[in-house]
């Protein structure tokens, strides 16, 4: 500015949220079924304040019987894929997920299913 300087200065507030994904329904109940009949629902996983593209992976829970023997009952599907997406309008879309259980062994089960984003959240 004509060798003469002059000093600006600029204050910005703002607040940055942490990643978070919610579900719906918040809690999942699979219908008891016969022996090797698959039994399954749908969940929309629910991203907020995401603000690059991410991906989502299941951690499905392993049972171990009574007898010493380890099963995996549990299968988790995305039809639509597992990336979480900025949309243009600044939110993240939504997911679906499709959670099935299915056991040659009679079993009953409580416990988490869990969902992690590739920052490990």
């Amino acid at each position: 500015l004509d060798d003469n300087p002059s000093h600006y200065k600029i204050k910005l507030c703002g607040t940055l949220k942490s990643p978070k994904i919610t579900f719906d329904p918040p809690f999942l109940m699979l219908m008891p079924v016969p022996l090797d009949v698959k039994t399954e629902a749908a969940v929309n996983v629910i991203p907020q304040y995401y603000l690059r593209q991410s991906q989502i992976r299941v951690e499905v829970p392993e049972l171990d019987l009574e007898d010493g023997d380890r099963i995996y009952p549990f299968s988790v599907q995305f039809p639509e894929g597992q990336d979480i997406v900025l949309s243009s309008d600044g939110t993240n879309k939504e997911l679906i997920c499709h959670i099935s259980f299915s056991s040659s062994r009679p079993v009953s089960f409580l416990g988490n299913v869990f969902f992690i984003d590739e920052e490990q959240n």
